[in-house]
């Protein structure tokens, strides 16, 4: 309790924290409503927000409300499997290489260091072209997986080499302790609030980047996202046609989801941090 109490000081972690809260209340929203996300015509077309539909319809039939609590849902799932997928690779690659040095860390750190420099939008734009008879939300996210954990990997493995440095660590390894509970037990607490700030930096990625493949038709359109309801007001002509309710929902939630993830990184990541921990809560 004294850990959100302090960071509650931060005005970034409420609001963070106050609009995660609302972003996940209409996700779950999404189990109870009274409409399937996947059928067209199901109300009047193109009905500006009233008492009957609070943000209105689309020009598919579409309550753009309850097509939002599922776009919101599944933008959140994909961004977590990317995020957690990615986060695995990271650390597996970031603390061996580090941890190894040599050979190993060399091959490890050529393939993250490929994946860094190659035009990865290009090549997920051509991926997803390959694969997009079979994109779903969990393709879609283990594919922006594969691609989201070079950087992460380096840091990671940046702050292991440090580690591998200290005293503790020649300690462990004089008593015989082994690779795996060495790296599990010692390095892990010190790698945690990078381990933590990278996921929700590569979350708010993920979202971002399936947004710009929804735009450009990359995925299936038929699974709300917010790219796909993006997608759908642009390929309708909602801005000319002034049905602002429609496209300006994905667009105001996708932007406060950004930010709030961000912050959310900067404050907590900034809390876990001794020295300015001390100047934000006065300890």
């Amino acid at each position: 309790m004294k850990i959100l109490r302090d960071l509650f000081k931060d005005y970034r972690f409420t609001f963070a924290f106050a609009v995660l809260v609302v972003i996940l209340i209409l996700a779950l929203l999404s189990f109870f409503s009274p409409y399937d996300p996947t059928l067209w015509h199901v109300v009047p077309r193109d009905l500006k927000p009233s008492t009957d539909h609070i943000l209105g319809t689309d020009s598919n039939g579409q309550d753009v409300f309850w097509q939002a609590t599922f776009a919101v849902r599944n933008s959140l799932i994909i961004s977590l499997i990317s995020g957690l997928v990615s986060r695995v690779i990271a650390i597996l690659v970031g603390m061996i290489a580090g941890y190894k040095g040599g050979t190993v860390d060399r091959v490890l750190m050529f393939i993250s260091d490929s994946l860094l420099v190659i035009p990865l939008f290009l090549i997920m734009v051509m991926l997803a072209m390959m694969v997009r008879a079979h994109m779903n939300l969990i393709v879609l996210g283990l594919m922006l997986s594969v691609f989201g954990w070079a950087w992460d990997a380096r840091l990671i493995r940046s702050v292991v080499l440090s580690l591998r440095e200290r005293e503790f660590t020649k300690t462990a390894m004089l008593s015989g302790t082994g690779t795996i509970e060495l790296v599990l037990k010692e390095y892990t607490p010190f790698t945690m609030p990078l381990i933590f700030s990278t996921l929700i930096n590569n979350m708010s990625w993920a979202i971002g980047l399936e947004m710009t493949l929804a735009i450009l038709g990359l995925v299936n359109l038929n699974i709300p996202t917010l790219g796909t309801m993006l997608n759908w007001a642009i390929a309708y002509h909602a801005i000319l046609l002034e049905r602002w309710w429609w496209i300006l929902t994905p667009v105001i939630l996708s932007l406060f989801m950004f930010i709030a993830l961000y912050w959310l990184s900067v404050s907590i990541s900034e809390y876990l941090d001794p020295r300015t921990r001390i100047q934000r809560v006065g300890e």
